[in-house]
C-alpha cells in the first residue's frame, strides 16, 4: 500500500511539473552572450583562439548577464548562422573571397538584425589595417553593396551601454573611433582596428598572452570595458532595454516559420 501511494505521489509531482511555466530559451546557453567565431572567406579560426573565452569569463565576472565560457564557432554559409544575433571575424592574412553562399549566408544573418564584429588582429602598432582589415571592408561591400560605414563616436550608445568608455582601444590603441554598418538605426557590422581579441587573448596558465601598445594594462581595461559594452549592445534589444534579444528572435521565428 506505501508503494502504491508512493508511486501515486511522484506521478502527480511528475503531472505537476509539466504544467509549470518552462524557462525560455533564447539560444545558445539560454541567452547567454555567445561570442560566436564566424568562419568565413578561408578563415578557419579565430586569430586570437582564447580572447572569446576571456571575453565572457570578463562579462560573467563584471555584470549580472550571462555568456557562454566555452563560445561556438559558425560558417558563413551554414544555416546555424541565424541561431544568435552576434557573430565575431578575426583576422592577420587577407580575406578570399566570399562564396555566393557565403554572401547569402550573412545577408539572412543581417535581415535578422545580427552584428558582426570585424576585428583586425594584423594591424599595427599604430593602428594601420592589415591585408585582413582591408580585404575584410571589401568583402562586406559585397555583402551589403547599398551601405557605407559611418565613424562611431564616443556619443553612440555603443560607448556607454554599460561602461562610459571614451574611445575603442584594443591590443593598439589605434584610431579614435570605429567604423560601422549602420541600417534601421542599428550598428550591424562594426570594424575595430584595434585587435581587441589582441587585448583579451589569454593563456591557459592564466597569463595575458599579449601586451597592449602604447598603453599597457591600463589599456587592457578600457580594451575590456569596451568588450563588454559590446556584450551589453548585442543582449539588449534597445540601449538598456530588458528585452534580450527580442528582435532578432522574432524574425528568425517568422523566417523559419515558428508560431
Amino acid at each position: 500500500m506505501k508503494r502504491l501511494l508512493l508511486v501515486l505521489a511522484l506521478a502527480i509531482a511528475t503531472g505537476l511539473a509539466a504544467l509549470l511555466p518552462k524557462p525560455a530559451c533564447a539560444f545558445g546557453d539560454g541567452g547567454a552572450f555567445d561570442p560566436c567565431v564566424l568562419l568565413a572567406g578561408g578563415i578557419t579560426g579565430a586569430a586570437r583562439p582564447n580572447a572569446g573565452s576571456r571575453w565572457s569569463w570578463e562579462i560573467v565576472q563584471r555584470t549580472s548577464a550571462p555568456a557562454r565560457l566555452k563560445p561556438s564557432q559558425v560558417r558563413a554559409d551554414d544555416p546555424a548562422i541565424v541561431s544568435g544575433p552576434f557573430v565575431w571575424l578575426s583576422g592577420i592574412s587577407a580575406l578570399s573571397p566570399f562564396s555566393a553562399q557565403e554572401i547569402s549566408g550573412l545577408r539572412k544573418f543581417f535581415a535578422l538584425g545580427g552584428l558582426l564584429l570585424i576585428d583586425d588582429a594584423g594591424v599595427s602598432d599604430d593602428g594601420r589595417p592589415s591585408a585582413f582589415g582591408r580585404s575584410a571592408r571589401e568583402q562586406i561591400a559585397r555583402v551589403l553593396p547599398d551601405t557605407s560605414p559611418i565613424a562611431l563616436g564616443p556619443d553612440h550608445v555603443l560607448f556607454k551601454t554599460y561602461y562610459l568608455v571614451r574611445r575603442p582601444e584594443g591590443r593598439v590603441r589605434g584610431p579614435q573611433s570605429l567604423d560601422a554598418i549602420v541600417r534601421g538605426g542599428k550598428a550591424q557590422v562594426i570594424f575595430s582596428s584595434h585587435d581587441l581579441g589582441g587585448a583579451l587573448a589569454h593563456s591557459a596558465a592564466g597569463d595575458w598572452e599579449m601586451q597592449p601598445v602604447p598603453g599597457g594594462e591600463v589599456q587592457r581595461e578600457r580594451a575590456i570595458r569596451l568588450a563588454v559594452n559590446l556584450s551589453m549592445y548585442v543582449l539588449c534589444s534597445n540601449y538598456k532595454d530588458d528585452q534580450v534579444h527580442a528582435p532578432f528572435l522574432m524574425r528568425r521565428r517568422a523566417l523559419l516559420g515558428l508560431p
